[in-house]
């Protein structure tokens, strides 16, 4: 329970089901904010203290489990690192794998519990043969089922999204109106829970510190300068400060970042679609494919909020390759790739090199 509305939403109806429920609030950080300001940032005091509320109203036990040292280790340090090697993470991808269906279940299977029930909206259903798969929410607006794609089938296996059939999130406000939760107009929490201030480039310099070095174009010609090529992401526009102005006279790009030379290359927006997606650290969500080297027609999604692309993919090696049908936009090294069928999602990988569909220059 995270102390929002879907969580609460989402005991209420596991204790209408008729399941025994516990209400868990994850401690992730050793030195919490008391207090949120608006809808940026979670984990605070005043979260833990919203949960429980929500916990009494429901008349269950609740708990909070201190997990904030393998938070650190598995979700901060990891994010530290890929910014450091050049990539862009998601932090939100790597939680749900690493901690909330991962750390958090271990402990609960542990204890005798059966699944672990969240507020995020997707849905699971079962085949002929008795298989979990995982769908798409019904409200594709609220759909979250991009940032649980990295869930295994053992995982799938103790899951439970009571949320993924209600059609919007209007609905489960009114719901926890009725039912008498505080938190029934709460805001959303957004931007990443461990730098709420929404400063990431702020953030990083901290932690791996400042060093000048230089902005290239396409064709290796210096354009300008940097503090830390570790500040800039792939489709970056802002803050270039680039002394030198495009023959064009459009505005440039960031379209790769090179920590180990420190440098920082930018072109045109065009340069920025990619037609060919890979990576070899890679699940499935469920059964996989019967033969996963054979192409095969999906659809592919590289954000939480975007749209999904049609693609062809397949095995080729250790990496999974994904082309979709029209070129990506703004793709870097480090963000998840998610698969799916139709509303299923079939797996994920995290992408480690990718290929422009527009040819550099000669």
């Amino acid at each position: 329970m995270s102390g929002g509305v879907d969580s609460a939403v989402a005991a209420a109806r596991a204790v209408d089901a008729g399941h025994e429920v516990v209400g868990v609030h994850l401690a992730l950080s050793r030195m919490p904010g008391t207090l949120r300001t608006g809808s940026r940032g979670c984990c605070t005091i005043e979260d833990s203290m919203d949960a429980q509320r929500a916990a009494n109203k429901l008349d269950i036990p609740y708990y909070v489990w201190d997990f904030s040292e393998r938070f650190k280790a598995d979700v901060v340090d990891d994010f530290i690192a890929e910014y450091s090697a050049g990539r862009t993470p998601n932090p939100c991808m790597r939680c749900n794998e690493r901690i909330k269906f991962a750390a958090l279940l271990e402990k609960a299977i542990a204890l005798g519990f059966d699944a672990v029930c969240t507020g995020h909206y997707a849905t699971i259903t079962v085949d002929e043969a008795g298989n979990r798969e995982l769908h798409r929410a019904s409200a594709w607006a609220k759909d979250q089922s991009y940032v649980l794609g990295v869930l295994t089938a053992e995982q799938l296996a103790h899951a439970y999204f009571p949320l993924g059939d209600t059609p919007s999130k209007d609905l489960v406000r009114a719901e926890a109106e009725r039912r008498g939760l505080s938190v029934a107009q709460k805001p959303d929490s957004h931007d990443i829970c461990f730098i709420p201030d929404g400063d990431t480039r702020g953030w990083l310099a901290e932690r791996v510190g400042t060093a000048t070095g230089e902005v290239l174009d396409r064709s290796g010609a210096v354009v300008g300068s940097h503090e830390g090529a570790h500040a800039f992401t792939v489709g970056q526009r802002r803050g270039l400060r680039l002394g030198t102005p495009a023959d064009d006279g459009k505005p440039r790009f960031v379209l790769e970042v090179r920590p180990k030379e420190n440098t920082v290359i930018v072109g045109p927006k065009e340069a920025l679609a990619i037609g060919e997606i890979a990576g070899v650290r890679y699940t499935w969500a469920g059964l996989a494919p019967v033969d996963a080297t054979t192409p095969f027609a999906c659809d592919v999604q590289i954000r939480a909020h975007a749209d999904p692309v049609p693609a062809v993919a397949r095995l080729d090696g250790d990496e999974f390759v994904v082309v979709p049908d029209i070129p990506l936009d703004g793709v870097a090294p480090g963000q998840t790739a998610v698969v799916y069928l139709g509303t299923r999602v079939l797996g994920q990988f995290t992408i480690d090199r990718t290929v422009s569909a527009v040819p550099v220059p000669a």
